[in-house]
């Protein structure tokens, strides 16, 4: 099994892939040699400055941090020493490490943006993870992981470093449910004249989800179907859901709430939910927004619906779409009258000659994770997206799962860079549950207005209370520390997924390992990729084919999200894939 994430040094050796940390999306490759606790310092004064970071935020733990630079956590337990003392934030021991103070210099969260770095070489392209990692670091899921800086050693302490925790057993898969046996044919009922003899029963063809184009229905046809391994894409590690966090949450929120929130709310969203939302991306997506610059939707397919009239009126009548590309969303964007029309994606991301040449004024775009290849568009296509942009052109950024990444520092989202011709949409479906239907809208100021009053028409805004509730964990570091939980868990299943792919699908081509929650196989065998996954789910296989997500023909392929599923039942699927394959092929 070859793979595209993997980086050739010169001699041919994979090369080490970059890290970094989603918090200001600081890059380990910037860390200079000397006076690190220096510039450690600086970024995250200039964060504060300029409101990516606002008073009453808190700053990661600093054992999170260093371990995501690949710093000492005496450099960052200096430099939060140094914002202490210059009375921008303090320790409040469970609380973690709160600013408190904005520089007297700040221009305020309103001031002109940074212009973010375009993403390197190395950031577009993920290394193949090795057969054997060591055990991440343990990171404690309780309130003391979360120590202030009063509680931190000194820089010239010596920290022991913390004892490696033993992986978790993986968990036993639940055992299949079986299929229901068919029917008993009933006795004939006596009757004046003796029935023929029964004619041979011809062979079975029951109809599957692939075996006709697929419409609106086919995902709901697909997930009432049973299987052993679900490796249907988007779907986050549901069992991993923190019911805990979310019940403390719920009930602090009830336990202060006012008989007024108990009333219809603000269509656009809970004020506390669009403060927390703006906090979160200016953190973890470079995107500075105020909060009444947020629109509370439910999810990024109610996003797409609510922009169908807006479009019209501005006399769009197309949204250029990725190809290969989300057959979900093309479908949401169809059913309100609007043509798709594709646009081919390489290695560096969607084609702006081809997005030129359909003459949209609109497009659709995965850029920091392209569903499904796994492509982070490269710093000179983002600079002529923005240059089409500029001339008139409207980018929908769908930031899908942005926050699932392994082996490939943070890439900002585009909106940070273009506010006025970018449509930013996120939501929680892939960091918590898809069941919750909260997401986001940070349209473009022209918009506000009439998607506002689109969403009110609607439904006349989202359920209140757990917006309230997501804003609670935003706000107090749970979500943060959620996705900690989840990355590791994530990274593993991954990891299991690839080693499974080399053992039984080894001619196979994995795409997009770095980041997300599935992973892209291609193969050369003359199958069509809608029977394979046909024959896969005939042996108990969830998955999506290729050309689902295509309107261009190309090369046959499945979709397969391994989060969702334990290490053991990913290794049992993979090899009824391989099975099923190799059957076809035969």
């Amino acid at each position: 099994m070859s793979t595209r994430s993997t980086q050739q040094s010169a001699e041919g050796r994979p090369e080490p892939v970059g890290h970094g940390s989603d918090f200001l999306q600081l890059d380990i490759r910037d860390v200079p040699d000397d006076g690190k606790a220096d510039w450690l310092a600086a970024r995250l004064r200039q964060a504060i400055a300029d409101g990516r970071v606002a008073v009453g935020s808190r700053l990661p733990p600093t054992r999170i941090l260093a371990a995501e630079l690949r710093l000492s956590r005496g450099v960052v337990t200096e430099a939060y020493r140094r914002l202490a003392e210059d009375g921008q934030v303090e320790g409040r021991r469970r609380g973690g490490t709160v600013v408190v103070a904005a520089p007297f210099t700040a221009t305020g969260p309103a001031a002109r943006p940074l212009p973010s770095p375009a993403p390197t070489e190395r950031a577009r392209k993920a290394a193949l993870p090795p057969a054997r990692q060591e055990p991440p670091a343990p990171l404690a899921d309780d309130p003391h992981d979360d120590r202030p800086l009063t509680d931190l050693p000194r820089p010239s302490q010596a920290t022991r470093p913390a004892e490696a925790t033993r992986p978790s057993q993986a968990t036993r898969p639940a055992e299949a449910t079986r299929p229901s046996q068919a029917t008993r044919p009933s006795q004939a009922t006596r009757a004046a004249h003796p029935a023929p003899p029964p004619s041979p029963a011809p062979p079975t063809t029951t109809p599957t989800p692939f075996s006709s184009a697929p419409t609106p229905a086919v995902f709901d046809a697909l997930r009432a179907t049973p299987a052993t391994a679900d490796f249907t894409p988007g779907r986050p590690d549901l069992a991993a859901f923190p019911r805990a966090a979310w019940l403390r949450a719920e009930r602090a929120v009830l336990g202060g709430l006012s008989a007024e929130h108990l009333g219809y709310g603000d269509p656009r969203g809970a004020p506390a939910l669009r403060r927390a939302v703006a906090g979160w991306v200016a953190r973890n997506r470079g995107v500075r927004v105020a909060p009444d610059e947020v629109l509370i939707v439910s999810g990024t397919a109610q996003a797409l619906t609510l922009l169908h009239p807006v479009l019209r009126a501005e006399g769009l009548d197309a949204v250029a779409v990725e190809d290969p590309g989300s057959l979900g969303s093309r479908q949401h964007l169809q059913a309100g009258g609007l043509a798709t029309p594709a646009v081919p994606v390489d290695e560096d991301g969607v084609r702006v000659d081809a997005l030129r040449a359909t003459g949209a004024r609109a497009v659709l775009l995965t850029p920091a994770h392209q569903f499904p290849t796994g492509v982070v568009t490269s710093g000179e296509r983002r600079r002529e997206l923005l240059a089409w942009a500029r001339e008139g052109g409207l980018i929908l950024e769908d930031d899908y799962d942005a926050e699932h990444r392994y082996d490939r520092p943070p890439v900002p989202a585009l909106r940070g860079l273009l506010a006025d011709q970018v449509c930013y949409l996120g939501s929680v479906s892939k960091l918590l549950a898809p069941a919750l239907r909260i997401g986001w809208m940070v349209p473009p100021p022209r918009h506000r207005v009439p998607l506002t009053d689109a969403k009110r028409f609607a439904d006349l805004g989202n359920a209140v209370l757990p917006q309230l509730v997501l804003a609670r964990l935003m706000d107090s570091g749970e979500l943060e520390r959620h996705l900690r939980t989840v990355r590791r868990r994530h990274r593993g299943r991954r990891d299991a997924m690839i080693t499974a792919l080399a053992a039984h699908l080894p001619g196979a081509v994995v795409h997009g390992a770095s980041a997300g929650l599935h992973l892209t196989v291609t193969y050369d065998a003359d199958v069509p990729d809608t029977g394979l996954a046909a024959a896969a789910l005939a042996r108990g296989v969830k998955c999506h084919p290729l050309s689902w997500h295509r309107q261009v023909p190309g090369r046959p392929g499945l979709v397969l999200g391994y989060a969702g599923s334990p290490p053991g039942v990913i290794a049992e699927g993979v090899a009824a894939l391989g099975e099923a394959l190799r059957e076809l092929t035969r």
